[in-house]
């Protein structure tokens, strides 16, 4: 395979999944572990597909062709994991692993974000920000800058991971069959994303045009 295309498959795991699952089988269920890890676990891939990868995948469960079972068990994994490896990375390293001639080489205004979400909820950002794009992906490792009780931070990551994966899992597994969903799987998808990303097209809008 290409490696160009290989980058825009594994980028864009939620749309290309179907194709996916016909052609490499049980290895689908390893590259869903990786991509939920991956998104959960390294500041630096915020961008790969968190909730809409969830809700395809529940979906193309209740079409048989993925165990609904195997998803929730593995993908909670990867989740409660990706969330740990991330909080462990900030704890130990910080953002000096991120610098290169004083220059952060993560994106400084996601990290301030994050860290006024977590002084406003506190412990609670862990939760919450499991359904926050980008945020996410910033909270654990904020978590571990802070020096966060690992075990308190533990607890919150695995109530957040195992909420996130299941609504997001289940509701695709509960309405794929739904005939309009089916028939509009990609316009589904697309609106799962944008309703992910409009805090941020809202903010920009505001900052950009109103403030």
């Amino acid at each position: 395979m290409d490696l160009v295309v290989f980058i825009e498959i594994f980028l864009h795991l939620d749309i290309y999944l179907k194709a996916i699952i016909e052609n490499y089988g049980a290895f689908t269920y390893f590259l869903l572990f990786s991509t939920i890890f991956l998104e959960t676990g390294f500041v630096i891939t915020p961008f790969l597909p968190g909730d809409s990868l969830l809700f395809a995948a529940g979906a193309f469960a209740s079409l048989d062709v993925l165990n609904i079972w195997v998803l929730l068990i593995i993908l909670c994994i990867a989740a409660i994991v990706g969330d740990s490896v991330n909080y462990w990375i900030g704890n130990k390293i910080g953002k000096k692993a991120f610098r290169k001639n004083g220059e952060p080489l993560i994106n400084q205004e996601y990290m301030n974000r994050t860290i006024g979400f977590y002084e406003k909820h506190g412990g609670k950002t862990i939760i919450l920000a499991r359904f926050i794009p980008i945020i996410r992906t910033f909270a654990p490792f904020v978590a571990g800058i802070a020096k966060m009780d690992y075990f308190r931070f533990l607890r919150y990551n695995i109530i957040g991971g195992i909420v996130w994966v299941s609504l997001f899992t289940l509701g695709g597994f509960w309405l794929g069959n739904i005939p309009f969903i089916k028939d509009n799987f990609g316009i589904v998808i697309l609106i799962i994303i944008l309703m992910s990303i409009f805090p941020f097209i809202f903010r920009f809008i505001r900052k950009r045009f109103i403030d």
